[in-house]
């Protein structure tokens, strides 16, 4: 739940701040870039975070080869993602970049969730409403990703 709160806060400050005469904040298009940057910034860190590194690398389908390297790969892009989503010149090629990851990445959370696993001592988020947040990252990722 995080990542969504983060999102959603996130872009509504940023819009706020617009519309309160910060003129390089006006526009919803860079309200979201902002919004998605400092969701994937909180999702990305989580992927190096001990408290929450052996949660994610479990989350990893069984099938899938090298977990560890995964979640450092993953975490990593978001990152990556992130400061490119704040790049004017990159943002739109990040959104939609991100939007792929965001969909190769859900079946770890469908894997987590079906498994009854944890994050940081609490269970997964169930897989109803992951589902529906992670239709709105990604629609947010396309909504960047084609948006002006």
């Amino acid at each position: 739940m995080v990542p969504l709160i983060t999102l959603v806060a996130g872009t509504g400050l940023a819009r706020l701040a617009g519309l309160a005469g910060v003129g390089a904040l006006d526009g919803w298009h860079l309200a979201l870039r902002i919004g998605l940057a400092l969701m994937l910034t909180v999702t990305g860190l989580a992927h190096f975070s001990p408290r929450r590194r052996a949660d994610l690398v479990a989350l990893v389908p069984p099938r899938l080869p090298h977990p560890r390297f995964l979640v450092t790969l993953t975490g990593g892009l978001e990152l990556l993602g992130a400061a490119a989503l704040l790049a004017p010149p990159t943002a739109r090629w990040a959104a939609a970049g991100l939007a792929v990851l965001m969909l190769a990445m859900f079946p770890a959370n469908v894997s987590g969730a079906r498994r009854k696993l944890t994050l940081a001592g609490r269970p997964v988020t169930p897989l109803a409403a992951r589902t529906a947040m992670q239709g709105v990252f990604v629609a947010t990722a396309v909504a960047i990703s084609v948006g002006t």
